[in-house]
């Protein structure tokens, strides 16, 4: 099933991608297609990043289905 990814910020610099499409399984967890994310990307895991599922923060137990948007992004601070 396809999952729509979105990189914001440095991601998507990292990546060369402001927005991919990936293959999950039925039953995959968000944190199955981050760490899937993270081996196609290994620049990625020097960063400290953060995820949402469908516009909201993920803790990573969200079951992904299909037509779900998963976005990655850095920790941001403002001031």
């Amino acid at each position: 099933m396809p999952i729509r990814v979105l990189f914001f910020g440095l991601t998507a610099s990292v990546t060369g991608n402001r927005q991919i499409e990936v293959e999950s399984t039925g039953s995959a967890k968000a944190v199955d297609v981050f760490d899937q994310l993270i081996a196609d990307y290994p620049k990625l895991a020097a960063h400290r990043l953060l995820f949402s599922v469908n516009q909201q923060y993920g803790t990573g137990h969200e079951i992904i289905r299909d037509g779900d948007e998963l976005a990655i992004f850095t920790a941001v601070s403002g001031g």
